[in-house]
């Protein structure tokens, strides 16, 4: 939409997916150190994506990940959370093995499953100072150990690493809906929020409008090139129901 402002989407976060295997302390590793920068290292940039739920196909965990970055903690070099990500929405932003670093710090074997031994226990540590450090670099912002805080925001208290509960990503507040493509359904991020600014700019559902509607469905989907007119045509179909719904009956 020329001389238009897109939609406004969420701030931008990243999404952690961590292995959810249970027979490897390493499985361990990853959940601990995954609650451990939720909660403690970077609460406000960064929501928790279910695995299991991303599996069944959780809507909300799944547009999250097409849309925003995500980190990928595994425990092993199986990389089940990875792989499950890149198949059901594209591939991991970042991938973190919890076997390797421990083989590049040499501090020796993760044991235990509900109780991790030392090693286990600074395996988390490790973990997650290097998936925070991951975080940063995908927002391109820079931690401050000094101030506890990123350096481009002043410091106030409340800043200052206050442990929070873990933030899911279906409930990141990204708009979703649903629509048919040729007796296809798909999911498009940003779709609710396109056709309400179109309404309240006063665009009424037309043939001109298709243009502008897939223009701007394509800035936060993929959309095959071989598929736009299809789109098309059910981007318009979709609206006109908006804007009806929308009619104040007298």
């Amino acid at each position: 939409m020329e001389g238009r402002p897109v939609p406004e989407l969420p701030q931008k976060k990243v999404g952690i997916v961590a292995c959810s295997g249970e027979e490897l302390a390493e499985g361990t590793v990853t959940r601990l150190a995954a609650l451990k920068v939720l909660e403690q290292l970077r609460p406000s940039d960064t929501v928790t994506i279910c695995l299991p739920l991303f599996l069944a196909g959780g809507e909300g965990d799944r547009a999250f990940a097409r849309f925003y970055p995500t980190v990928a903690i595994d425990g092993c070099d199986k990389r089940c959370a990875a792989r499950a990500t890149e198949m059901y929405s594209g591939k991991p932003a970042a991938s973190v093995v919890v076997t390797e670093l421990v083989a590049e710090s040499g501090i020796g074997q993760p044991v235990g499953l509900r109780r991790l031994n030392d090693a286990g226990l600074r395996a988390v540590d490790i973990t997650a100072a290097r998936v925070a450090g991951t975080v940063d670099s995908l927002l391109d912002r820079q931690w401050s150990r000094r101030l506890g805080a990123f350096d481009d925001v002043s410091p106030s208290p409340a800043d200052v690493q206050v442990p929070i509960g873990a933030t899911c990503s279906c409930s990141s507040g990204i708009p979703v809906q649903t629509v048919d493509v040729q007796g296809q359904a798909v999911t498009l991020v940003g779709l609710p929020l396109i056709f309400q600014q179109l309404h309240e700019a006063g665009r009424r559902p037309a043939e001109s409008l298709t243009g502008d509607l897939l223009a701007t469905a394509k800035i936060y989907n993929p959309i095959p090139s071989d598929a736009e007119a299809d789109y098309a045509r059910a981007l318009l179909r979709e609206y006109v129901a908006y804007c009806a719904g929308r009619e104040v009956v007298p």
